[in-house]
C-alpha cells in the first residue's frame, strides 16, 4: 500500500484526471474511475478535491471520497448526484469518458485505515457514506487480514445499496448488516426504522473494536452516541459526515 503525505498543509497540487469509466450504484450514485498520471498514492478513508474549469475560466471545486485503496494511478471515487447541484449531476451522468477533470489530493489524516495491526473493525455507513468504508474494507480484503470485521449499513430501502453485489459476496471476511430506514425487504426480520442500540447487539466484535462511522450528519452524530452507549470507548470512534 502506497504511503502518501498526509501532513497538515503539504497537500499534492492539481493534477489532471482522465475518466476512463463510470459504473450505476443506485439511480443517482455512481462510481467514476479516473486515470491520474503521477498519483502518490492514499490512505483507505482519504478524499480528494475535485475542479472544474467552465469555457469561461468559472471554477466549481468539490469533495468526494476514494472507494478503493491505492493501485498505481487509477482514482476511483463515489458520487452521489444530488438535485439542482451544481457538480454532482455532471460529473454522474454527463462527464464524457476520455474527458479531464482535475483532482488535488489526496486529503485527510483522521478518518483513515492504515493497516497497521489487525485489529477488528467496525464499521457504520448511512446511504453514499459507504464510499470511504469501501475502501478500507477493501484494503483489509486485499492484505488478507481474518480478525472479525462487522458493517451496518443503513440505508432508505433496497433499491439504495451500493456494492450490493460485492458487499454480497463478502462473507465470511465482512458480516453486513443492512438496515432499512423506510422500507424493508418482504419478510425482513427487522422492521424499517433508524439505527437503535439494539441493533448493535451480540455483534460478533469485541467492545474494543475500532469503529468507523460516516453518513449524513444526523446518521453520524446518533450513532456515535450509540456507540459510546454500548461502551465504544470514544478514543476508538472516528467519524466522517456531509451534508
Amino acid at each position: 500500500m502506497a504511503t502518501p503525505d498526509t501532513g497538515a498543509g503539504r497537500p499534492a497540487g492539481w493534477r489532471p484526471a482522465a475518466l476512463v469509466a463510470r459504473e450505476k450504484q443506485t439511480a443517482t450514485g455512481r462510481t467514476l474511475r479516473f486515470d491520474v498520471p503521477g498519483w502518490p498514492g492514499h490512505l483507505p478513508g482519504q478524499h480528494v478535491d475535485v475542479r472544474l474549469t467552465a469555457d469561461d475560466g468559472y471554477q466549481a471545486v468539490r469533495s468526494y471520497s476514494l472507494a478503493s485503496p491505492a493501485h498505481g494511478t487509477a482514482v476511483e471515487l463515489g458520487i452521489q448526484s444530488v438535485p439542482g447541484g451544481e457538480v454532482s449531476p455532471y460529473l454522474a451522468d454527463d462527464l464524457p469518458v476520455g474527458a479531464e477533470i482535475e483532482v488535488k489530493g489526496p486529503l485527510g489524516g483522521w478518518f483513515v485505515w492504515n493497516g497497521s495491526s489487525d485489529g477488528s473493525l467496525l464499521l457504520l455507513a448511512g446511504g453514499s457514506g459507504i464510499v470511504p468504508l469501501m475502501a478500507m474494507l477493501r484494503a483489509r480484503r486485499d492484505t488478507r487480514y481474518d480478525s472479525p470485521c462487522v458493517l451496518l449499513y443503513s440505508v432508505r430501502d433496497p433499491q439504495e445499496i451500493w456494492y450490493a453485489d460485492e458487499l454480497h459476496s463478502a462473507e465470511p471476511f465482512l458480516t453486513v448488516r443492512v438496515l432499512h430506514t423506510r422500507r424493508a425487504p418482504a419478510g425482513a426480520a427487522r422492521p424499517a426504522g433508524r439505527i437503535t442500540a439494539a441493533d448493535l447487539q451480540g455483534l460478533p466484535i469485541p467492545a474494543d473494536s475500532r469503529c468507523y462511522v460516516c453518513g449524513p450528519t444526523g446518521f453520524v452524530e446518533h450513532s456515535a452516541d450509540l456507540l459510546r452507549a454500548a461502551g465504544h470507548p470514544a478514543d476508538h470512534i472516528r467519524t466522517e459526515r456531509f451534508g
